[in-house]
């Protein structure tokens, strides 16, 4: 397992130390960074977050999970033709550079968003043409009548088309290959705050802009952020209670009531819009992570099956999670079109009859593999792969963990380097097409991205891309049950848990928690 190193921890140190006191600064801090700036390279939720304080999509949500007009004032499909939905554009909006918005830059910026490099491009995949009728209006051409279009679109940001063409930034960037580019550390966005400085995993610091077209609409209640990204827990705890930060996302839930009892400070509680689960492959013939030469047991459905009834779910929940954690038996959360409570409890701890099913498949004796974690990413990830360490030992299964920091952990699952995987899954589209596009469509070019079980079924995949373009809602609602139950009968993935957000802050601050996790420090009213 790898941690932090002293000098990290030091920097961190350093950062805060360095940070002018302003009452008109947050300073924020989160257990990991963006991955990167550029806005379509990565679809991972802290690094939407830092983005959505500089970019902005044409629509956003609210708290209750509400569309709200960002970009665009309406939308809404064509009186003329069903497969084309028009969006009206906010005029008279600035980017940071004083660069007019106008529909080109959509049309720009959408077109972007579908290339190859792109992790946002399974979002468009119904759109064939996106077209400026003029300067304040685009329409959206679909393969078919698309009925939830504009729920794929929270986190598509715009770009000035001519601002990445004079900084060479036209193509996205391609994260999984190492590239780094002008987008990747700087921003030109139309968003209510501006970039000042970049130090990843050290420290982003952003102005307000006061030219912002919602300045009248939205609090911004402070003149500058500051974020800090602090892996250690021990460490964003103390700088919050010690007030060398405002407000922390991630908060270790061993230490909720130290928190919630210290003078000043407050913590605000909700269910989370995110599933946390185990990935596994099934699809090699052989796999590199474990010690059977010439086959693969993760193939065998038995195996997945046995694994995740070796799962304590309820022991994680106790003992792990504290009680801020929600067992799971589908890797969809509540909030979602699709998930069923029947479903969420089919996940069964059952030692006696997993083991059964490990000599049933040829494997009584066992087998080792490596687990790939996060350490930096989902509320103690790491501490949930250690316990199921412990757990899969009951049934024979010898696990070695190795767990690194979410900017190596992701490509290996997107790379297709890992054989058995934490991942969480957030739908900000609240439909299960989203999780099936990504999760569980076969890996090909545009969709099935993050799918790193090796399942691919051309019947199944032929029912996933039908959904975008099947207005029958009772028919398509049909389709979605026969896909979640392909996806429970073939154990792709073993649920473990819904999160639940916390977030701590000292008094006087006024947010209400989003489901997202996605703070937006634009709605923040300070003391």
């Amino acid at each position: 397992m790898k941690y932090a190193s002293k000098a990290m921890l030091l920097a961190t140190v350093a950062a805060l130390a360095a940070t002018p006191l302003s009452a008109e600064t947050l300073r924020w801090a989160s257990a990991g960074d963006a991955l990167t700036l550029d806005p379509h390279s990565q679809n991972e939720g802290q690094t939407h977050t830092i983005r959505h304080q500089m970019y902005e999509p044409l629509i956003i949500r609210d708290v209750t999970g509400a569309f709200e007009p960002a970009l665009a004032t309406d939308w809404a499909p064509s009186a003329d033709n069903p497969n084309i939905w028009v969006f009206n554009l906010r005029q008279d909006v600035k980017f940071h550079n004083g660069n007019d918005f106008t529909a080109e830059d959509v049309v720009f910026s959408y077109e972007r968003a579908k290339t190859e490099t792109s992790d946002m491009k399974e979002l468009l995949n119904s759109i064939v043409e996106i077209r400026a009728v003029d300067d304040y209006t685009v329409e959206m051409v679909t393969d078919g009548p698309n009925p939830i279009l504009p729920a794929n679109l929270t986190d598509l940001f715009i770009m000035d088309k001519d601002w990445s063409e004079e900084n060479n930034t036209v193509k996205v960037q391609d994260f999984e290959g190492g590239e780094i580019t002008y987008a990747t550390t700087n921003v030109n966005g139309t968003g209510a705050y501006k970039l000042v400085s970049r130090e990843p995993d050290v420290r982003t610091m952003m102005q307000r802009n006061e030219e912002y077209w919602g300045r009248e609409q939205f609090p911004m209640g402070f003149s500058e952020l500051i974020h800090t990204p602090i892996q250690n827990a021990a460490t964003r705890v103390a700088a919050l209670l010690s007030g060398e930060i405002d407000f922390m996302q991630d908060v270790p839930v061993q230490d909720l009531e130290r928190i919630a009892g210290a003078d000043g400070t407050t913590v605000k509680q909700a269910p989370e819009n995110r599933v946390i689960f185990f990935g596994m492959n099934q699809g090699a013939d052989d796999i590199e992570a474990d010690n059977i030469e010439g086959a693969n047991p993760l193939a065998d459905v038995r195996v997945r099956r046995a694994m995740s009834m070796a799962i304590n779910r309820d022991a994680i929940q106790q003992v792990v999670m504290r009680g801020q954690s929600q067992p799971a038996g589908m890797i969809s959360p509540p909030f979602v079109n699709g998930w069923t409570a029947e479903m969420d409890a089919e996940s069964k701890t059952d030692i006696e009859a997993a083991k059964a099913l490990m000599a049933e498949a040829g494997y009584a004796d066992g087998f080792s593999i490596r687990l790939d974690c996060p350490n930096d990413r989902y509320n103690n990830d790491e501490a949930i792969c250690q316990a199921a360490v412990g757990m899969l030992g009951q049934i024979g299964i010898e696990v070695n963990l190795d767990a690194i920091p979410k900017a190596q952990h992701f490509p290996k699952i997107t790379d297709g380097k890992t054989d058995f995987y934490m991942l969480g899954w957030g739908v900000p589209t609240y439909d299960s097409e989203y999780i099936f596009n990504f999760l569980v469509h076969g890996r090909e070019t545009g969709i099935g991205t993050w799918n790193g079980t090796g399942f691919d079924n051309d019947e199944i995949d032929a029912k996933i891309i039908s959904l975008a373009s099947n207005t029958d809602l009772e028919a398509r609602n049909a389709d979605i049950a026969d896909i979640w139950r392909v996806v429970q009968e073939e154990q792709l993935y073993i649920p473990i848990h819904h999160q639940v957000i916390n977030w701590a802050m000292k008094d006087g601050l006024t947010i209400e928690v989003d489901p997202e996790n996605q703070p937006m420090m634009k709605y923040f009213g300070g003391n």
